[in-house]
C-alpha cells in the first residue's frame, strides 16, 4: 500500500525542520566558545585582564569547559558526558560566583564600608548556598537526577538570583553610586544578568 503523496511532502518537512533546528542548536552552541574567546582576547588587548582576573578566568576556563563538554557529548559514553558536564558546571558556578564578587568590588571601591560590608555578604551568601545544597542533597527524595545533581541545580538557581540581583542593582543605583553605562563592570554584569534566565 502506498501513502498519498501529501503524507510524503509533510514526512520530507518534518524532517527538514528537524535537520534545521539540530544545525541551530550546534551553531548556537558553538558560538558560545568564539565569542567568548573573542571576549578574552579583547581583554588582552586592552589589558583588561589585570583589573578583571577571575573573570578572564571565566572566559578562559568556559571554552575549555566547551572543548571538554563537546568531546565528550560526541564521543563519550553517557556517564562520561554526565560527569564531565556536573563537573565543569561546579566549576563555572565557583568561578561565576567570584566573578559577581569581582564586579561587586570594582563598583563599590570608591566606597570603602560598602565593599567591606559587600565582601562579608558574599562570603555568607556562600556559605548559605553551600548549606542549602548540602540539605537539598541530604533531603531530596530519590529522583532521576540524584542527590548531587539536585544540590547543583539549587545553587545554580541562588548564583543566578544574585546575578538578576547584582543588575538590578547597578540599574537602579547607578546614578547614585557613580556607575557608568560604559563602564567594563556594568557591561559584564548586565550580560550576567541577561544570561541568568536562561
Amino acid at each position: 500500500m502506498f501513502a498519498p503523496a501529501s503524507w510524503n511532502r509533510y514526512a520530507t518537512s518534518g524532517a527538514l525542520v528537524g535537520m534545521y533546528i539540530e544545525s541551530t542548536v550546534q551553531a548556537l552552541w558553538f558560538a558560545q566558545p568564539l565569542l567568548q574567546s573573542a571576549a578574552a582576547g579583547m581583554m588582552l588587548w586592552r589589558k583588561l585582564f589585570r583589573k578583571f582576573p577571575i573573570f578572564f578566568s571565566y572566559l578562559v576556563s568556559q571554552v575549555f569547559v566547551f572543548a571538554l563538554v563537546f568531546i565528550t557529548y560526541q564521543w563519550g559514553s553517557y556517564r562520561q558526558y554526565f560527569y564531565s558536564y556536573w563537573i565543569c558546571s561546579i566549576i563555572s558556578l565557583v568561578i561565576g560566583f567570584k566573578v559577581i564578587h569581582e564586579i561587586f568590588l570594582d563598583v563599590f571601591r570608591p566606597y570603602h564600608a560598602l565593599k567591606d560590608l559587600g565582601s562579608v555578604l558574599f562570603k555568607w551568601a556562600a556559605l548559605v548556598m553551600v548549606l542549602v545544597a548540602i540539605v537539598v542533597a541530604a533531603a531530596s527524595s530519590v529522583s532521576i537526577n540524584g542527590p548531587i545533581v539536585e544540590s547543583v541545580i539549587t545553587v545554580q538557581r541562588c548564583v543566578r538570583v544574585i546575578q538578576v540581583g547584582l543588575i538590578l542593582l547597578l540599574l537602579v543605583f547607578s546614578k547614585y553610586v557613580g556607575v557608568s553605562w560604559r563602564q567594563f563592570s556594568f557591561g559584564v554584569s548586565l550580560g550576567f544578568g541577561t544570561f541568568a534566565p536562561v
